[in-house]
């Protein structure tokens, strides 16, 4: 089953239950020269929506969607259980508009910085990172172009660099988000583990990635890259695609989170009436060319994730 660092996306048909797990595959870092090269050859066109970049902008809101569901549903919980200790009648309140309002938010691989500039707009203090340096440079520009970030309104800082190099520095966050991300990095295992030691407990790791199978392929390599040339050839390695199911399965698994055998009795205690969906979660994620807009596939629907995906997973306390 899955990831093989460098295969080639061509041999669809030699993905088999024989291929060697990414878990398998470590690094010192999960940068791959190759796929840093290619996105900086691009870099110049992250801001032009209708170039190569456009369906990331399009996919934008969507993700923010998926972002405020998620710690709506953890609110909402949390004060219901307040509620019940307190002996009150809970309320359904919503969140702000600015529901990352002093959260710090480390967006993994932000390229030009869309999804970043959108987190520091929605309050968080925002670290946009990136390997790639004319990737940030982009980024710095951009934004620079606001004077609502230059002015300090918003809090936002780009960092060229590594995950493992903010692990390095001891840092932690509230949030951290890798949007289509995995699917380029060298030792896949190591940066997700790497993800999770980035986050504070409590905290919130948001992913989007590509499954693997033919559907994928189909859509994402042969009609996107090969037909129709929305995006370049090369920009998706199909051995790279990590099904919902072991994303789920390697955090509760390798990582130990929201698996029983790993938890201190505390934790248990904690999560003992949390619902799965409170833990953890994966939702399909598709566009809709007649909309010219992304839209999320209904909760559950193991059909709806058959391609592009959102993973989303809570550390435990």
């Amino acid at each position: 089953m899955p990831i093989v660092r460098g295969e080639s996306s061509r041999s669809v048909a030699s993905t088999s239950e024989a291929t060697p797990s990414f878990r398998q595959y470590s690094g010192n870092s999960s940068v791959r020269e190759s796929e840093i090269s290619h996105f900086s050859r691009l870099s110049s066109q992250w801001w032009d929506e209708q170039g190569e970049f456009g369906l990331l902008h399009s996919m934008n809101p969507v993700r923010i969607q998926f972002m405020r569901e998620k710690m709506q549903e953890v609110k909402q919980w949390k004060d219901a259980e307040l509620a019940v200790r307190e002996g009150r009648r809970g309320e359904d309140r919503p969140l702000p508009p600015r529901f990352l309002e002093g959260l710090d938010v480390l967006d993994v691989g932000c390229g030009g910085g869309i999804l970043s500039e959108s987190l520091a707009r929605l309050g968080a203090r925002t670290t946009g990172l990136d390997a790639s340096s004319s990737n940030i440079a982009i980024a710095k520009v951009h934004a620079a172009k606001d004077p609502a970030f230059s002015s300090g309104q918003h809090t936002l800082q780009y960092q060229h660099g590594t995950a493992e190099g903010v692990r390095a520095d001891g840092k932690t966050f509230d949030v951290v988000t890798a949007m289509e991300v995995v699917e380029h990095v060298n030792a896949p295992a190591d940066f997700l583990r790497c993800l999770g030691d980035l986050v504070k407990p409590g905290g919130h790791i948001f992913m989007s990635t590509i499954s693997r199978n033919v559907f994928a392929y189909f859509l994402t390599i042969f009609m996107a890259e090969k037909v129709m040339r929305t995006v370049s050839p090369g920009t998706h390695t199909y051995a790279q695609y990590i099904k919902p199911e072991e994303l789920v399965g390697f955090f509760r698994e390798d990582v130990g989170w929201h698996s029983p055998s790993s938890l201190s009795a505390t934790q248990k205690d904690l999560q003992s009436t949390l619902p799965e969906r409170l833990r953890y979660e994966t939702r399909g994620v598709a566009y809709l060319p007649w909309k010219s807009a992304w839209e999320l596939g209904p909760r559950g629907s193991e059909l709806a994730q058959q391609c592009n995906y959102f993973f989303w997973i809570r550390k435990p306390l």
